[in-house]
């Protein structure tokens, strides 16, 4: 799936247009706000649904080859988070909804 399209369908903005046709393979999701939980149990292929919004999203996320980031509640990073997100080719998608109902809603379009 284009990361423009997994927008459209999960109703969320996505923040680095330019990568709006990047092919996604996703395999699922987590959950998580604590870094280093992340880093030890996040999958590669997993959409990451997280608060935070520094420059680390970025770096955690190509370490473990996440196909995108997923910044909850209507939080924004800043632009060079951005910016390096669009370098790395990582998609990052702004969502005005809970942890809980961005799972809710990702589990909706696997079925």
């Amino acid at each position: 799936m284009q990361a423009g399209e997994l927008a459209r369908a999960m109703g969320m903005e996505l923040l680095t247009p330019e990568l709006s046709r990047q092919e996604m393979e996703i395999g699922g999701c987590y959950l998580g706000d604590l870094l280093s939980n992340v880093m030890g149990k996040a999958a590669p292929g997993e959409l990451w649904f997280t608060v935070i919004t520094n420059i680390n999203i970025i770096a955690v996320a190509s370490l473990i080859g996440l196909p995108g980031v997923v910044v909850l509640e209507g939080n924004r990073p800043e632009t060079a988070v951005l910016e390096r997100a669009e370098d790395q080719k990582i998609p990052v998608f702004s969502l005005d909804k809970s942890a809980y109902e961005a799972a809710l809603a990702f589990r909706g379009l696997e079925k």
